[in-house]
């Protein structure tokens, strides 16, 4: 089983500007609820026991806001308000998962997934990025038993519209394994659309081996002198690792970009 994630959270946020310059962005409120909560709420549904957060010194205040016992005892012992004791209690229960590490220099996903490397106990671990939120249908666990049915690393994947695909990381497929999975061949980096092998793109949730730590390792950064996550993925690829690209059914939200957070919000309210 998987019982351990990771949450890379030291980005700066910069598309969430103004906001972000005084504000992580993983603490905006959407529909009244953290963004990050919702990450959080998903990893427990799938039966995560222990979630890593990977911050910066500069995003300190995710962690303050797990730990401002001080702040909520002393509210509580003055109003005694059932809806602040619920939240605080919520808190609470997520403490208890949480570990910290700290990514100073951003240096690319795959650097920050590096960082988590000894507190990793099992051969695989989900990794879930919080920009991308899949409401309606938890795709953190029909992943987790992909990986158990297939004993397979997992990526989840989406349709996208052909004339898009340079956005994203979109994958070149090797064979359809079943309705809703494909074994990998490669992942191509925002290629241009002539170039697309297909329109299935990369969304921010993972299973991946503990292997990929060695690969990390020894890997140089590529574009933007960043350490990427995918160049990793790919080199495992090459030497006969499977990877499963897995059609989830949930409803994706982009929640990176202020139109996304916008719309996010207003989504999550419907529902």
């Amino acid at each position: 089983m998987i019982k351990q994630a990771i949450i890379p959270l030291a980005g700066l946020g910069t598309r969430l500007l103004p906001l972000t310059s005084v504000f992580a962005k993983e603490l905006l409120p959407i529909n009244g609820k953290p963004g990050i909560e919702y990450i959080l709420d998903e990893c427990i549904e799938a039966g995560i026991k222990e979630i890593i957060f990977i911050i910066s010194k500069k995003k300190k205040m995710i962690k303050n806001y797990f730990y401002n016992d001080y702040f909520y005892e002393k509210i509580i012992k003055k109003k005694k308000d059932p809806r602040i004791i619920k939240e605080y209690k919520k808190i609470l229960k997520y403490k208890k998962m949480i570990k910290f590490v700290y990514q100073n220099k951003p240096l690319g996903t795959g650097d920050a997934v590096l960082k988590t490397k000894k507190y990793i106990k099992d051969s695989f671990f989900l990794m879930l990025l919080p920009d991308d939120l899949i409401i309606n249908h938890n795709c953190s666990k029909s992943m987790i038993y992909t990986h158990q049915k297939y004993k397979s690393s997992v990526i989840a994947s989406m349709s996208v519209k052909k004339k898009n695909v340079s956005r994203w990381g979109i994958f070149k497929l090797k064979k359809k394994l079943d309705r809703k999975n494909f074994l990998i061949r490669d992942v191509i980096e925002k290629p241009k659309v002539i170039n697309a092998p297909s329109n299935k793109a990369v969304i921010g949730r993972y299973i991946l081996p503990k292997s990929i730590f060695f690969k990390l390792a020894k890997q140089k950064p590529g574009k933007g002198g960043e350490v990427h996550i995918t160049d990793a993925i790919q080199s495992l690829i090459y030497e006969n690792n499977n990877f499963i690209a897995h059609n989830f059914t949930g409803k994706y939200l982009d929640c990176g970009s202020m139109e996304g957070y916008i719309k996010s919000t207003l989504e999550i309210a419907k529902s």
